[in-house]
């Protein structure tokens, strides 16, 4: 005589939750499947017919079942468990953060993880393991720039206020050159990686047509952009450029010029006499990325110079021209915002930083 099947009932809250896991697009598989099985077992379909619809032993089946009836939906996930034991621990993370704080091996610059494991007499995937869950990456790298201006805060806050509460009716602008943007010729394409993928390539030898400079000003306010290209640097080349950037301003009107400490920026007192209602700010030293028009000079290198070829001296200066025009119609003041460089980030031991 057969044995026959347990049959076993839950709440209506149960219910429930087991038809939304087995109709989950979102859930495990292994889960909707035991849900499937105990839904089966719930509806009096017999156990050898659901364990042979899913491809699994009987005993499996029962299983899921009896969980369920003990302890509802909650039942069907997986139980805690040991996992294999820690090898490489707590003790071997210090061991190679301080390692990482003494001198590399002779002949390197710095440390990678077949150096520290070769030290720690450990296979370097635990090397890499420890350092993904610290978030080390050792091959990435990040510049820092400290300002020593004794008046840096001074110097700081008045630009910064410039950018958060200009003074009323008046214009802002952040002015600066990007000096020798080279016309390179190089063949330009898309090539196919080893791994297959299509990727943007360049000939790696090039042809110089010689350089540009590139002078810029920012209009805080609306993000507006005025350009005009040189072929050099000096300040003639400079005040013609602010001439251009003050000659559609009324002369009651007040101007506020940001730029940084570049020679030509300095002593331009005699063209300062003839618009007295323009005041140059200039940033602390060693810290232009104070003035926000480098932040455009980022978005026109990246989009219209990087990978491109130039004939000519005309042609680039035909794209840069381009590229204003283009970007003129949709411009958009930046929002200042500068993450803190703390003390720590500079000074202390990677030791510290992990801690």
């Amino acid at each position: 005589m057969s044995r026959k099947a347990r049959i076993i009932t839950c709440s209506e809250e149960d219910r429930i939750q087991l038809d939304a896991l087995v109709h989950s697009r979102t859930s495990e598989a292994r889960l909707v499947e035991r849900a499937k099985m105990v839904m089966a077992c719930l509806e009096g379909e017999p156990v050898q017919d659901i364990a042979q619809r899913f491809q699994t032993r009987p005993n499996t089946v029962i299983d899921w079942r009896d969980r369920f009836a003990a302890n509802g939906v909650d039942g069907l996930f997986d139980e805690p468990r040991s996992g294999r034991p820690v090898i490489h621990g707590v003790e071997f993370r210090d061991q190679v953060l301080q390692l990482l704080g003494t001198p590399p091996p002779a002949g390197q610059a710095h440390w990678d993880g077949p150096a520290l494991a070769k030290v720690l007499d450990v296979p370097p995937d635990a090397v890499w393991r420890m350092m993904r869950k610290e978030g080390i990456c050792l091959s990435r790298q990040r510049s820092w720039c400290v300002s020593t201006d004794p008046e840096f805060t001074a110097k700081a806050a008045d630009i910064v206020g410039l950018y958060l509460n200009p003074p009323e009716n008046a214009l802002v602008f952040c002015v600066d050159e990007k000096p020798s943007i080279q016309a390179l010729e190089r063949k330009i394409g898309y090539v196919e990686s080893s791994d297959g993928k299509i990727v943007r390539g360049y000939k790696s030898t090039y042809k110089r047509h010689g350089t540009l400079t590139l002078f810029a000003a920012l209009q805080v306010a609306t993000g507006a952009i005025k350009a005009q290209t040189a072929a050099l640097k000096r300040r003639v080349e400079f005040l013609e450029f602010m001439d251009h950037v003050v000659a559609d301003v009324p002369e009651e009107k007040e101007i506020h010029v940001i730029v940084d400490n570049y020679c030509i920026h300095k002593k331009n007192h005699d063209w300062l006499t003839k618009h007295p209602n323009v005041t140059f700010h200039f940033t602390p030293t060693s810290a232009s990325w104070l003035n926000m028009v480098e932040i455009w000079f980022g978005i026109f290198t990246r989009k219209a110079l990087r990978g491109a070829s130039f004939k000519n001296i005309e042609e680039l200066r035909v794209a840069i021209e381009a590229f204003i025009s283009a970007y003129s119609p949709t411009a958009k003041p930046f929002v200042w915002r500068k993450r803190e460089v703390k003390g720590s980030q500079i000074r202390d031991t990677i030791v510290n930083l992990c801690n």
